[in-house]
């Protein structure tokens, strides 16, 4: 076994040499995956998939490597890395390059083996992924964990359903079934639903298993064409259902060491047509066992106790099976080598037949039991009685109608003139022209009754008698065959059946309703009285036959008598094989051309043909080994003439003798259900029943005590086996015992020597030791020595070190008090010169101050007297421009209407100003309110300085009143209709901002000459101060004066800073006015 090791690799070769089909156990390749390193180990494979032609692999390790194996291109290739296990696979989707794979993560991924990139990612379940089954188009797939099943579509990979169920009942799978739109769900509760894929709509649920077969469902099977469902759980029963009719069909009862089944997987055939008949069962003991499900026999077996499987894939070609085992590895077998093995002659084993006496239960009828060799399904009893019901015929039309008038709008007239112009029917329209003559009446749902019922049991080993090459035409023949039996209990009985039904088996092998209808017609028309002398052949009817062969070939018949040659030899093989044995297809179809054309008896009358046209070569057989040879065998005739002979003995016949006296017209079967058939002794066939049900039991008591016996047997054998090994092992065990006991007294000997020479180490060390401690005692008795007289050395140096600081000490400490006497004392006196430095800068400081705000106060003087000269030129250019615009007033008379509303827009604005300025006013007053409590406080400071202030004052005042006079005067000129006045008012308006910017400067150099007068009176007026001359109360008064300058100081700024705000609000106030204030300027009160 060639073993491939795929760690480290991401592609190569999969084998170096491809095993043939004799593989060792049918195993081709064993896969690992190892990893190599400072703690080397093996990366077991979770789970495997084929792809749809089964000639590539997928196979998913627990790290998440995806790998792709290809079977035909000896190649693998690591497509993916997904970094955690993966729990299920699908490789079988419509893109033949893309594949599923569910995650530990719960979620599904989709990958593409080529481009080794992320297709899609879908999320939505809450728990592990345990299967994934995608339609057999590959557009859809659906995912399954304990608790959700969704349903995706795999083009836009979006989510269509999703199935909930209570957590109580939990999901164990949910799966497509193959070739239709059918989804199954199977729940841990036993029930089995199936829904429509299209709709969603519940189809049908399957029954609850009858009484003594129940078993808990964990895995699930399907075949590959949708008929059969198996289940099986823990159990060692596997339950086959049959989907079609929704019943309970079989029960496979597996061997005694299977105890549970854990996976279910069929295994496909090329030429079975989708009905899989080899099943693979894991059990726990981790061997896979591969059964029939129709002969329940065990093919062949993988896996061992050793190296068991953990879980298993089929390929859908069938030629591979891909495994992964308990140790991590993956194991690929050849079914063509497990099938070889499996065919070779197995050991004896023996089958145990359940006594249906005791198994009561419908149950038990249905359990059959998995052998190594050949198996028999108990029989049903046929105990029941069957009903007697005669054919009537419909009196409302005529003979001549009934043989006439054809389904289908054909005429029996025209087609038996067809016929016998040209000798047989198109075989375009043969099978068409067979249907109406036999007028099928295509009873549905009755043959579904009897397919439903199952394989008869008398035909469950029919391939065993009738070994048919193609397993499709040996099922059909087997559901024909079980269906008539089910009909009729004769067909069950009679031996010939088969024969007589096969030739239209493979004819309507593809329709299986036609095939037992025709079948069913040939055997109540044509094959009339033949069961009257069950179970001999119909001796009436082959008296017919030899009367008329009598009658036109008397010497013929004399010659078969002379040699003891009966009907039984010339004309019984031709009946219950409808000259099947002795014509080609070509000539069977022409002659049942003819058959279905005519009367009933027309059959008989071929019959005889047949014999009179082989005349020549009967009468020169003289034995009877050649007229059954003849008889039974092809032979060189022209059936051209055997029909043309029927046609004249038909007409040539006598009444008395002629067949069609004896026979029945032709009566097609009856619509909905089928006719009760029932011409045939029925006591006979009930006796048999009863000798076949007593050989059974018989057989069945004979298997069980055989198999008891072999029981003991192999009892007795495994004791004795056991016993042998028991003391082999306890012969075993005393060598092992005294060869372990020379060994000890070796060991002992070997540590009584390395105890004495280990004792005479130990002694020459514990010398050594005791040397080491007295010399290292007397190195430290030698230092402690030396330590103690450094220590009395150190103390003595310590002392004279203390006593020469503390002189030390001492002396400067003296020094440095005279040294803070003379620091204390130059300190005052510098302190007496900062104070006198100090008094001088600020005495030089304030006298600067006083220059400039002189300077700037001469300044501004000139810049109002300025700006006065520049309020006079202005009104006289306004006196001017009003004259020239009093004599331009006449030209604008027009104007004056809508200049005059205007006006009154704007007085409504003047009287919404006026308001605006008395509150200005007011907040003026507080102001001049709060400026006179700081005039006050400032005044007694700086008298002459206050003085220079108020007549500036007052001049501003008198200018003030010029310009609200100027002001008035223009508001009148522009009442006069003077348009360009507004443009003045403006320019005032701005002059006024400018003047009021001045008027806060002076405030300014006001608020800063007080304080500095407040300074200066507390600043003394002799020139030299001493520190001795300070005294507690002077310092205390200079302190208190310093706080109430800074209270004053601060009071000061604020009042100046409300000031200058409210100057602010007057100056844009004057700015946006369009006329002057009506009230009087404000004035500076003290």
């Amino acid at each position: 076994m060639e073993s491939c090791d795929v760690g480290g690799r991401q592609q190569g070769p999969i084998w170096h040499r491809k095993p043939g089909p004799a593989a060792r156990r049918g195993v081709m390749i064993n896969i690992i995956h190892s990893v190599k390193g400072y703690h080397s180990k093996t990366i077991r494979f979770l789970n495997v998939a084929f792809d749809s032609s089964g000639d590539s692999l997928l196979a998913g390790d627990h790290q998440g490597n995806i790998y792709v194996f290809d079977l035909n291109g000896n190649r693998f290739n690591l497509v993916q890395r997904t970094m955690q296990a993966c729990t299920a696979l699908a490789f079988n989707l419509r893109r033949r390059t893309e594949f599923l794979v569910a995650l530990a993560d719960y979620s599904v991924k989709c990958f593409d083996t080529e481009t080794k990139e992320l297709v899609s990612w879908m999320r939505g379940h809450d728990s592990s992924v345990s299967s994934i089954s995608v339609h057999g188009s590959g557009r859809y797939a659906i995912t399954t964990s304990t608790d959700t099943a969704q349903l995706w579509d795999l083009d836009t990979f979006q989510r269509k359903r999703k199935l909930n169920v209570r957590q109580s009942v939990g999901i164990q799978k949910v799966f497509f079934l193959p070739l239709s739109n059918t989804i199954l769900s199977c729940f841990k509760d036993n029930s089995v639903f199936a829904w429509e894929f299209d709709t969603l709509r519940c189809k049908y649920q399957l029954p609850t298993p009858i009484e003594g077969s129940v078993l808990l469902y964990k895995v699930f099977a399907v075949t590959r064409d949708g008929r059969i469902f198996v289940a099986g759980g823990k159990s060692n029963n596997l339950h086959l259902w049959c989907l079609e009719s929704r019943q309970l069909i079989r029960i496979i009862q597996m061997p005694a060491n299977v105890r549970a089944v854990r996976h279910l997987e069929f295994l496909p055939d090329s030429f079975d047509g989708g009905s899989n008949q080899v099943l693979g069962v894991l059990s726990q003991d981790n061997i896979m066992r591969f059964i029939h499900i129709e002969t329940c026999k065990l093919l062949f077996d993988i896996g061992s106790h050793e190296v068991g499987i953990s879980t298993a894939a089929a390929s859908p070609n069938g030629r591979y099976i891909a495994s992964v085992m308990e140790n991590g590895s993956l194991n690929l077998y050849s079914v063509q080598a497990l099938t070889q093995e499996g065919n070779k002659p197995p050991p004896p084993m023996f089958k145990v037949v359940e006594d249906s006496s005791k198994c009561l239960s419908e149950a038990n009828k249905l359990t059959m039991r998995v052998t190594s060799g050949r198996s028999e399904r108990p029989w049903k009893s046929k105990g029941s009685k069957i009903e007697t019901r005669l054919l009537k015929l419909q009196g409302n039309t005529s003979l001549e109608n009934k043989e006439n008038e054809l389904p289908g709008g054909l005429n029996k007239k025209h087609l038996q003139a067809l016929l016998k112009g040209f000798g047989e029917y198109p075989a375009k329209y043969r099978m068409f022209v067979w249907r109406s003559l036999l007028q099928l009446p295509e009873n549905h749902l009755a043959f579904s009754s009897l397919i439903d019922k199952g394989t008869h049991t008398a035909f469950v080993n029919i391939q065993n008698e009738y070994p048919i090459k193609s397993r499709k035409l040996l099922r059909v023949l087997q559901r024909t065959l079980s269906a008539l039996a089910h009909w009729s209990a004769i067909f069950a009985e009679t031996p010939y059946i088969p024969l007589l039904a096969f030739p239209f088996v493979k004819l309507f092998q593809n329709n299986q309703l036609i095939c037992f209808e025709v079948v069913a017609t040939v055997v109540v028309n044509f094959c009339q009285h033949w069961f009257e002398y069950f179970p001999n052949p119909p001796v009436n009817v082959l008296s017919m036959i030899e009367n008329v062969l009598a009658h036109h070939d008397k010497e013929l018949l004399q010659h078969l008598i002379k040699y003891n040659v009966t009907s039984q030899v010339y004309a019984w093989p031709l009946l219950e094989t409808l000259f099947s044995e002795v014509l080609t297809r070509e000539e069977w179809l022409k002659v049942f051309d003819n058959i279905f054309s005519n009367h009933p008896s027309y059959f008989l009358m071929i019959v005889v043909a047949y014999i009179i046209c082989s005349r020549a070569p009967l009468l020169h057989c003289n034995q009877t080994g050649d007229f059954e040879y003849f008889f039974h065998h092809r032979n060189n005739l022209d059936i051209n003439v055997v029909i043309k002979e029927a046609y004249h003995l038909v007409e040539a016949t006598p009444l008395d003798i002629h067949p069609q006296r004896m026979l029945d017209d032709f009566i097609p079967l009856t619509k909905g259900q089928y006719p009760v058939f029932n011409k045939y002794p029925k006591f006979i066939v009930d006796y048999q029943n009863q000798e076949w049900e007593r050989i059974r039991q018989d057989e069945i008591e004979y298997l069980r005590e055989r198999q008891l016996v072999h029981e003991l047997e192999a009892k007795a054998q495994e004791r004795k086996a056991e016993d042998e090994a028991w003391y082999q092992k306890q012969k075993l065990l005393r060598e092992a015992e005294e060869q372990r006991r020379k060994m000890l007294l070796e060991e002992e000997e070997k540590l009584a020597e390395q105890r004495q020479r280990l004792a005479a180490v130990k002694r020459a060390l514990k010398v050594q030791e005791l040397q080491f401690l007295d010399a290292s005692r007397r190195r430290f008795l030698k230092y402690q020595q030396d330590q103690h007289q450094m220590e009395l050395k150190r103390l003595d140096d310590e002392i004279a070190r203390k006593v020469s600081m503390r002189e030390r000490e001492t002396a400067a400490t003296v020094q440095d008090v005279e040294v803070r006497r003379m620091e204390l004392e130059s300190q005052r006196q510098l302190s007496e010169q900062h104070l006198i430095k100090d008094q001088e800068a600020v005495t030089k400081e304030m006298r600067e101050e006083v220059d400039a705000r002189r300077r700037r106060v001469d300044l501004e003087d000139h810049l109002v007297q300025r700006l006065m000269e520049i309020d006079r030129e202005e009104n006289q250019k306004a006196q001017i421009v009003a004259e020239e615009n009093l004599a331009k007033a006449e030209q604008k008379r027009v104007g004056t209407n809508w200049r005059l509303q205007a006006l009154h827009k704007l007085r409504r604005g003047d009287q919404d100003r006026e308001k605006r300025y008395e509150e200005i006013a007011k907040l003026l007053h507080d102001n001049r309110v709060k400026e006179a409590e700081l005039l006050k406080a400032v005044r007694e400071a700086e008298e002459k300085t206050w003085e220079e202030v108020i007549q500036k004052k007052a001049q501003l005042e008198e200018e003030q009143k010029a310009a609200a006079a100027a002001d008035v005067h223009r508001k009148q000129f522009l009442e006069d209709k003077m348009k360009d006045a507004l443009e003045m008012a403006e320019k005032l308006q701005r002059e006024d901002g400018y003047f009021g910017e001045r008027i806060e400067r002076l405030c300014d150099l006001k608020a800063g000459r007080t304080e500095r007068g407040v300074e200066l009176q507390h600043v003394p007026r002799s020139g030299n101060i001493c520190l001795n001359d300070l005294s507690a109360s002077e310092s205390s008064s200079h302190m208190s004066l310093n706080r109430r300058r800074e209270e004053l100081a601060c009071q000061e700024r604020e009042l100046m800073a409300e000031v200058r705000q409210l100057r602010r609000k007057l100056t844009s106030l004057a700015r946006t006015r369009h006329l002057p204030a009506r009230f009087q300027a404000t004035k500076w009160t003290p």
